[in-house]
């Protein structure tokens, strides 16, 4: 397979997860608002701090307000963390692989775009986000559900693979990133009412709320979360779930060993350690850890397998 072609299914497939996992952070943080007790509000700069468009959202905006964020994170053309450029970019990235992705994937994207362009103002309103959420989530499922059920299992399978899970893997961790930057800030107690809030939140961020009862059998608690989200290797947003996927696809390509030798570090970066029993400043640095380790797995995977980027 040439270089070209692997890097553009790879990047399609990043920023179709990219933009499903925005929207649906954006719809739970909207519902955020009816779960909390009277008088407390969702912060939204979190949501900023996920995706780390802070430098790029303050050139725009003075203000960290709820249609601020919902507005740069869904339309705005010129960040890559908006919805909008992620689905412009998988849009590209899928024109130039038309003959060997199902043409009905290319059909989903260039309607979701149309549907994102006549819509937008009904997004940025409360009363009709969640629909629009909603629709956009549904065409990313649908588009990633064709990749993995239509798609013979052949090195560009792979590399969709690779794309997916790497962007799994890092949204989780900077999801779980998110919920810490928040207790820093608020200085709650772990088993307050609202905190337990927000930890529903984290799960709900990644469909996650309904595996982890039946999973844990218990409510929702601090160390039970963040087991399950960086241990449970059957749960498919787990960080080592999909760092188990991102191995075995990398096992299925030619020349793999430097990537393999760079996705086992991540796996020993943190397959020793008690997740559940860590403090917030060591789970912090082990988040802010792993999402370097993702990084360097990427450039690994860039280097040995695209084409040389332009300088």
């Amino acid at each position: 397979m040439l270089s070209r072609v692997a890097e553009n299914i790879y990047w399609m497939s990043r920023n179709i997860e990219r933009a499903e996992n925005i929207a649906r952070v954006l719809s739970v943080n909207t519902n955020l608002q009816l779960d909390l007790p009277r008088g407390i509000t969702p912060d939204w700069q979190p949501l900023i701090d996920v995706v780390g468009a802070n430098d790029d959202f303050e050139k725009i905006y003075n203000q960290y307000s709820e249609r601020n964020v919902v507005r740069f994170l869904l339309a705005e053309a010129e960040s890559a963390s908006s919805v909008r450029a992620c689905l412009t970019n998988a849009r590209e990235n899928c024109r130039t692989v038309r003959d060997i992705m199902p043409r009905e994937i290319w059909r989903y994207l260039t309607e979701l775009q149309i549907f994102l362009d006549e819509h937008l103002n009904e997004g940025l309103t409360r009363r009709g986000r969640q629909a629009f959420l909603d629709r956009i989530m549904r065409t990313c499922q649908m588009s990633m559900g064709l990749m993995s059920s239509g798609v013979t299992r052949d090195v560009g399978y792979q590399f969709m693979r690779l794309g997916r899970n790497l962007e799994r893997a890092d949204m989780t961790s900077r999801f779980i990133g998110m919920r810490l930057a928040i207790t820093q800030t608020d200085k709650l107690p772990d088993d307050t009412a609202v905190t337990r809030v927000q930890w529903v939140n984290v799960l709900g961020s990644l469909s996650a709320y309904h595996m982890y009862r039946r999973k844990m059998q218990a409510t929702v608690k601090r160390e039970h979360v963040l087991w399950f989200l960086f241990n449970d290797d059957e749960f498919p947003r787990s960080i080592l779930h999909c760092i188990n996927a991102i191995e075995e696809s990398i096992g299925m390509l030619a020349v793999n060993r430097p990537c393999l030798l760079a996705v086992r570090a991540i796996a020993r970066a943190f397959e020793a350690v008690k997740v559940e029993n860590l403090d917030a400043d060591g789970l912090d640095k082990l988040v802010n850890k792993l999402q370097r380790r993702l990084i360097d797995l990427h450039n690994t995977i860039a280097r040995m397998y695209f084409l040389p980027t332009k300088k």
